[in-house]
């Protein structure tokens, strides 16, 4: 993590108090290839587009999973790197069905968890996007090492191949605040969800049960993604930078 990602956060009162018109995110009729730097990213920043695109049988959604998240818990007493690589691998594919998507191609990409090549990212995104195609991935800002690598990787293989860069936000919710000079708020378009749209997403991401439940009773097995840290994303629309 980084010393931006500390503490309780922004609390999301707080976001929902703060209340901008920002312009709407247009959803493109050709499926994206959304990139996750650890399993439930995907689902945290695009799971209502996702469920989305799933109700409307949009064929040849990609899911680029970048790491398998196997560090989310380095101290966990219950279970090794290993293991908890195994276990959210698959809970991405369960969260995937959740959101309506039972037939999308997932890339597994196996960089270690803190360790992305970014060069070799770069290389294999760019392999798999062509000219127009949107790229969802995590914003080059985003507080957390891996999300920045990502995001980087993403643009520049956007860049190359004329794709289309989209980039949501995960952690900025956390260490940033409402009109936050650090956050390019010119570039947000949200994406106003639908009750059911938002009840797929929420029931995916109780899918990441590593995540969202403790491992066990140690202070190094404790969620990742707390109440107070789903709140974020439980909201009636999502946003990106576009």
């Amino acid at each position: 993590m980084s010393p931006l990602i500390e503490g309780a956060g922004t609390a999301e009162a707080s976001w929902q108090a703060w209340s901008p018109t920002w312009p709407v995110l247009s959803v493109p009729a050709t499926a994206p290839i959304v990139v996750a730097p650890h399993p439930d990213d995907e689902v945290l920043g695009a799971g209502g587009l996702l469920a989305r695109l799933a109700a409307a049988g949009a064929p040849g959604v990609d899911v680029v999973a970048v790491t398998d998240g196997e560090a989310s818990h380095p101290g966990s007493t219950v279970h090794s790197r290993a293991e908890l690589a195994a276990l959210r691998r698959a809970e991405t594919d369960e969260a995937l069905a959740r959101l309506g998507l039972h037939a999308p191609t997932v890339h597994r990409l196996g960089h270690p968890d803190g360790g992305i090549d970014e060069a070799a990212l770069t290389a294999t995104l760019a392999a798999l996007l062509t000219a127009g195609r949107w790229c969802l991935a995590s914003w080059r800002g985003d507080g957390h090492p891996d999300h920045e690598i990502v995001g980087r990787a993403a643009a520049a293989a956007c860049a190359r191949t004329g794709a289309q860069l989209v980039e949501y936000p995960i952690w900025t919710w956390h260490w940033a605040r409402p009109d936050d000079p650090r956050v390019p708020w010119d570039r947000f378009r949200r994406l106003p969800l639908t009750d059911a749209e938002r009840a797929a997403k929420r029931h995916a991401l109780a899918a990441f049960v590593t995540q969202v439940q403790p491992l066990g009773p140690a202070p190094a097995d404790a969620p990742i993604l707390p109440p107070h840290v789903l709140a974020r994303f439980d909201r009636p629309e999502e946003g990106f930078f576009l």
